[in-house]
């Protein structure tokens, strides 16, 4: 029995730090590909301006939800204080990522249960990152989300925080990530290379900008690197 429970363990602690890839390979192609989206959305806007994010995706299964947690990792390991929460109030997975429970969250909050300060843990893999879980699953996830109750968490984190990342639903799937793409200063959309299918990719662009959205930029999840990029990584790892 003692060894079943060490074995799982051990496959939660590696499947966390395969979503968590620039904690747990920091020097892999990956890691770096994610620093180079980091850069990218620096130089998107003029500094100061960009003080929320949404990522989202057409559909699920994408990868919004672990392209998130590792960009929320990059940046508080950049020195930044950064909070990532939960958007997602439908099918959550922040709290799986960070082993944490799921108890008490975002939905607490929108529903004045409890109060943001409550709610939000820090992390064992950085002092600068806090996490904001989901919470218990409401039945009324869009009606929150557009509520003068969120318009005040948002203005209470912002003033908090450096960075607040949100990972929000797939646009195709539900109204809420248009409302939060309206309320955040940038929206990262997440694209599943060889999966998501254009025509879908096209309309939940068309919703985002019929939400008012600032559109930053796509991130191609799963792209297939030529052997060129493979080689210069091998060459400068070392240094």
């Amino acid at each position: 029995m003692a060894i079943r429970k060490k074995n799982r363990k051990k496959q939660q602690l590696e499947q966390r730090a395969r979503k968590l890839v620039v904690h747990a390979s920091p020097k892999s192609i990956v890691s770096e590909q994610f620093r180079t989206l980091r850069t990218n959305i620096n130089f998107s806007v003029p500094a100061g301006d960009l003080k929320t994010i949404l990522f989202t995706s057409a559909s699920p299964g994408e990868g919004k939800s672990t392209v998130s947690a590792n960009m929320a990792m990059l940046f508080a390991q950049d020195g930044q204080k950064v909070l990532l929460v939960d958007g997602d109030m439908r099918k959550p997975t922040v709290h799986y990522t960070f082993h944490l429970s799921n108890t008490q969250g975002l939905s607490n909050v929108l529903t004045r249960q409890e109060t943001p300060e409550t709610v939000i843990r820090e992390t064992e893999f950085s002092p600068n990152l806090h996490v904001m879980t989901s919470g218990p699953i409401p039945p009324n996830p869009a009606e929150l989300l557009g509520s003068e109750t969120m318009h005040q968490f948002m203005d209470y984190i912002s003033s908090q925080y450096e960075l607040v990342i949100f990972d929000a639903p797939p646009v195709l799937s539900v109204t809420d990530a248009q409302i939060l793409a309206n309320k955040c200063d940038g929206t990262v959309f997440v694209i599943n290379t060889g999966e998501t299918e254009k025509d879908n990719a096209n309309k939940a662009k068309e919703l985002l900008d019929a939400s008012k959205s600032r559109i930053l930029g796509a991130v191609l999840n799963n792209f297939k690197l030529g052997k060129d990029h493979y080689y210069y990584h091998y060459y400068g790892s070392g240094e």
